[in-house]
């Protein structure tokens, strides 16, 4: 069995036991959470608002940082070059079931 679900505005498709990196949600390492998924597929395929009998169970597992990216701007002619750089925030989380 397997679910779609939403979270930091993108969509991931999990079963139970994978770890996904998802956008920074509060809560500390080892704290559970339930999400509700948008699909669920398996033998049969539920969407919509039957989806919403189900809950996607969560444990937090870590937070930390992604890689660090390099952004470059250049103007030619007027000596004009800037490098920042920047490494955004996740939360990986493991999936402990399909409930529903």
């Amino acid at each position: 069995m397997f679910a779609i679900i939403q979270t930091g505005g993108k969509q991931y498709r999990v079963q139970e036991g994978d770890v996904v990196r998802v956008e920074n949600l509060e809560g500390e390492a080892g704290q559970s959470l339930d999400l509700k998924p948008l699909f669920v597929g398996g033998e049969q395929a539920v969407f919509g608002e039957g989806a919403g009998q189900y809950t996607v169970s969560a444990e937090i597992v870590e937070h930390g940082l992604g890689p660090k990216i390099y952004i470059r701007k250049y103007k030619s002619g007027v000596q004009y070059r800037r490098r920042t750089g920047h490494r955004q925030g996740f939360t990986a989380i493991r999936i402990t079931g399909i409930k529903g």
